[in-house]
């Protein structure tokens, strides 16, 4: 698999479509990402990323029913692809191996 490169927004957002599982849509979505990752992001930022991650190949949608709280209008649910999940694994093993590659001493910082 070619090396993907995601921002740290869209890597936000496939982790929070796969945390939330079947109930992620459009507003599970971004509630989610203001609560878990302490950032006021607007819904238009959070459907633009996702119709990006859907047009990569990363994510799936399809039309849930409609319901009388959204005025007979219907959700739009998001999944990870099996290409997604490889990515975001990818970009974990990444993180991982530069997080292993600083030395202990980094964190024993002296104090003036």
């Amino acid at each position: 698999m070619k090396r993907a490169f995601l921002g740290e927004f869209e890597e936000i957002v496939l982790l929070t479509v796969a945390g939330l599982g079947e109930q992620a849509y459009g507003v599970t979505i971004t509630q989610t990402i203001e609560v878990k990752a302490g950032r006021a992001v607007g819904f238009s930022s959070v459907h633009t990323t996702l119709q990006r991650l859907a047009e990569k190949g990363y994510l799936t949608s399809h039309m849930g029913g409609a319901t009388a709280e959204r005025g007979g209008r219907r959700k739009r649910f998001f999944s990870l692809t099996a290409l997604g999940q490889q990515v975001i694994l990818e970009v974990r093993r990444v993180r991982e191996q530069l997080w292993n590659a600083i030395p202990p001493q980094t964190w024993h910082l002296s104090g003036g």
